[in-house]
């Protein structure tokens, strides 16, 4: 879930064409911003409040002081010490639960992956699971033991999925080869339909978790399935192409990342790094020049424009406008038609994860998961009802606004709406449909805070604070910041915590607070404020999606660590946010050589928690003494350990030993 396709696989070949849909170096950043906020006076004077009290005066003295620094979450914490192998802390069982090429649809053939096929791939089980919802079945009896798991297939490693093939994108001349020299159409047609997403029908027998065979709700979701515009940009001219001259029907979601659940009982999956699938030349007479230079349009990790027009910019050069967007799916009902929500706004969206606001709104939060972009949210015009058909299309019209963090601890919503402010036909804006279109230009112009690469927001309905995961920025400029707040060169990244005022998530205002800087706090020199409570193990880098438990307790993944970068793997950390022991975290869960932490999802009785391991077996190609990672030569073979199988994307389900709740 990386800013350049995930940090560790396509960072460094797309790195240029990413830099170039960086925000205006005019607008503050959020480093400029915490540095002014917070001096070490302030600190002194306890602006920082729990945090930097725990963090300055160490646990004896707080226990001095009466204050407990327990942690909530009971279970012993993981070594961190990275190995090939998935680990949980002990006292649970971690089952995985489905890997990419497995059965999902009825009729689909064994998993062979000496043999696949664009036609098997798109009845199996995709690749790279990403987000994870769980939705329980109607009518379940225990609907924490019987639900739907919808699964988001973000994008496709070749070098690791296809035998004899190496890497393909820019990478390959680094090795001395030519780009894409060994791709084929039957390939790109398998890729296609490795992407999208996957519903799957669970249910949980005992300890053990199982995929119901043949379900009514399974469901193949590629970048080949028709979808349907909606909102103020759908028809617009710029949504339009030969194929499409109605400019309301698109073929398939790309590159989709994290997402949500709504009331409503449907799923909210996010388009994040379309730039990466389309080819040919951006010139300055290109219609959708300027646009496209924000978006980092044309990427070119794909190659499919090579086979396919739709995506080449100069023979289709309205197609990469119909991709970037929040996509709304029923998963009850497999022959629905999914819908691309333009209202919510057109940017790389990491998330969409909602909550219900005092007055009825639905608030959508979301981070745009680049360097230096912006953190957003879509309040709805109407109210939720309670009515699965009377709030279908809630998501359609409402008012998409986008954050500014001032200095004094408070933020502004600002409204991303045609003729307010900026947003004018002066400035290339005629209608509400381009300002959807070209979001991130729109908040360039508005003076929204530029942000340390913002991926996943979550709301905790139990206390109305909002978590932003800041990843990192390794572009942040020793004179954008102070000796204060937070760190040039921020390799590991931070956590920010917000309240809206009133508490009210469709407020203009808030308030805002760091929750920890990340990284390594034994190293004076990272500047990492982890609660001194937390272990050698505990502390973690690069924060990326996170989930909210039964028990109003946040839960972090982490997408970028590498043994040779923090002498561990990614996985999931606990929390505490609240009390003396904020600020410190524990290791509950790690991932294999190479792979991202992803999908954090509960089930409602909080005894289950789904995890999605993404591309494990990369090699980390930031490492110059790390080989490339090949079909025949991966970091690992997780999880079927066999030598003629590549490692494989997979989700695993963690339970307790003899039941219960997760960490109670």
């Amino acid at each position: 879930m990386s800013d350049t396709m995930p940090a560790n696989t396509r960072s460094k070949a797309a790195e240029a064409n990413e830099d170039q849909g960086s925000s205006p170096a005019g607008n503050p950043t959020i480093g400029d911003i915490i540095a002014e906020r917070f001096s070490r006076r302030d600190l002194i004077k306890g602006v920082l409040g729990v945090g930097a009290i725990t963090a300055t005066l160490g646990p004896d003295a707080l226990k001095a002081e009466g204050r407990s620094t327990t942690p909530s979450f009971a279970f012993e914490e993981l070594s961190s010490t990275p190995t090939e192998h998935a680990e949980v802390a002990n006292g649970y069982n971690a089952q995985v639960l489905m890997r990419w090429g497995d059965p999902v649809l009825s009729g689909a053939p064994a998993f062979d992956p000496a043999a696949q096929t664009s036609a098997a791939q798109a009845r199996q089980f995709g690749y790279n699971n990403d987000y994870l919802g769980y939705f329980p079945v109607p009518g379940a009896a225990e609907p924490g033991r019987h639900g739907l798991l919808c699964v988001n297939h973000e994008y496709t490693n070749e070098e690791l999925m296809f035998p004899g093939l190496g890497v393909q994108d820019a990478r390959a001349k680094r090795q001395g080869r030519e780009p894409f020299a060994s791709m084929t159409p039957e390939l790109v047609a398998i890729e296609m339909m490795a992407h999208g997403g996957t519903v799957i029908e669970v249910k949980r027998e005992g300890e053990t978790w199982q995929v119901v065979a043949n379900s009514r709700y399974a469901r193949r979701i590629t970048a080949e399935t028709e979808m349907e515009i909606t909102g103020p940009a759908a028809g617009h001219p710029r949504m339009q192409t030969n194929a499409d001259p109605t400019g309301r029907k698109v073929l398939g979601m790309l590159n989709n990342c994290a997402g949500g659940r709504t009331p409503w009982g449907t799923w909210v999956t996010c388009e994040e790094n379309i730039n990466g699938y389309f080819s040919g030349t951006r010139t300055p007479d290109h219609p959708e020049a300027r646009n496209y230079q924000r978006m980092g349009i044309p990427g070119r990790w794909m190659n499919w424009g090579d086979y396919h027009e739709r995506f080449d910019i100069n023979k289709e050069p309205n197609e990469a406008n119909r991709f970037g967007w929040v996509v709304e799916i029923d998963p009850f009902d497999p022959n629905s038609v999914p819908k691309k929500r333009t209202a919510i706004g057109r940017f790389k969206h990491e998330g969409a994860a909602g909550i219900t606001a005092k007055g009825g709104q639905y608030v959508l939060y979301a981070g745009d998961d680049q360097r230096f972009d912006y953190v957003y949210k879509f309040v709805t015009a109407g109210t939720v009802s309670g009515d699965r058909i009377r709030d279908k299309d809630l998501l359609d019209a409402g008012t998409l606004h986008v954050a500014r963090y001032n200095a004094d601890g408070t933020g502004d919503w600002l409204r991303l709406v045609h003729g307010e402010g900026p947003l004018t036909a002066a400035n290339g804006f005629n209608s509400q449909a381009d300002v959807v279109i070209e979001a991130r230009r729109a908040s360039d112009l508005l003076g929204a805070t530029r942000m340390d690469r913002p991926e996943d927001v979550e709301a905790n309905p139990q206390t109305d604070k909002v978590y932003v995961m800041l990843t990192n920025n390794n572009q942040r400029k020793d004179d954008q910041v102070n000796a204060a707040n937070p760190r040039s060169d921020n390799r590991f990244g931070h956590i920010i915590e917000m309240l809206p005022d009133g508490r009210d998530h469709a407020s203009t205002r808030f308030t805002w607070d760091i929750l920890v800087r990340c990284g390594d706090p034994s190293i004076a020199a990272v500047g990492a404020t982890f609660n001194p409570a937390t272990t050698k193990d505990g502390w973690f880098g690069m924060p990326d999606n996170c989930a909210i438990d039964a028990e109003g307790r946040l839960w972090v993944t982490t997408d970028g660590n590498m043994p040779h970068k923090t002498g561990r793997n990614d996985g999931v950390w606990a929390m505490e946010t609240e009390g003396a022991a904020r600020g410190t975290s524990k290791l509950f869960f790690k991932v294999p050589f190479g792979a991202e932490m992803c999908g954090p999802e509960f089930t409602p009785d909080g005894e289950t928690f789904f995890v999605a391991v993404q591309h494990p077996g990369e090699s980390d190609d930031e490492n110059p003494n790390a080989p490339p990672a090949t079909f025949e030569n991966p970091a690992t073979r997780w999880p079927d350990f066999k030598p003629d199988t590549p490692p494989r994307p997979s989700i695993v389900a963690i339970t307790r030993k003899g039941g219960g709740r997760i960490a109670v």
